[in-house]
């Protein structure tokens, strides 16, 4: 199962498309992707299961 992300541009929760694990400066993991509705920058805190 994909991550899902609250798009700020659609106001829902969307699973995440293009989803990249990343680490935040401060070394906590996070995901990051686009909305495959509009193409809005998603971003969700924390590790992807």
């Amino acid at each position: 199962m994909a991550a899902e992300a609250y798009c700020v541009k659609c106001k829902t929760k969307r699973e995440i498309k293009d989803a990249v694990q990343i680490t935040m400066k401060n070394g906590r993991p996070a995901t990051e992707g686009k909305c495959p509705t509009c193409g809005t920058k998603m971003f969700k805190i924390g590790a992807s299961s």
